[in-house]
């Protein structure tokens, strides 16, 4: 069984929005801070937000002011919403736990493509 799965990616147009979601193991959830990750073509995997079990927040500088990420405890669920995104987002987003070198293995993701 999966323990994370993400969704919500796709083609947006320069300043649009999108929102990513990303569905967690009951047990990854309830013990693990999650991040969001991502990964251009031809860069590493870098961390874009983070959400502690307490609900405090981490961001990278890029995306400050931008994106933000939540927590639904109901639903196991963590969610990225990104806002006036830019051409650089263009990447594929993972979603597991945080610190990276916790994480035991890592999901497809879901891509974000920013294009006019």
């Amino acid at each position: 069984q999966a323990q994370v799965q993400e969704s919500g990616g796709g083609l947006v147009q320069p300043g649009g929005s999108l929102r990513l979601s990303c569905k967690v193991s009951p047990r990854i959830f309830s013990v693990y801070n999650i991040a969001w990750y991502r990964q251009a073509p031809g860069k590493e995997r870098d961390m874009v937000a983070v959400i502690s079990r307490y609900r405090s927040t981490n961001y990278a500088d890029s995306v400050k002011g931008r994106f933000t990420i939540s927590r639904d405890i109901n639903k196991n669920t963590v969610h990225l919403q990104m806002n006036s995104l830019k051409p650089e987002d263009t990447a594929i987003y993972y979603c597991n736990v945080y610190p990276p070198d916790q994480v035991n293995s890592w999901s497809n993701g879901t891509l974000v493509t920013v294009s006019s």
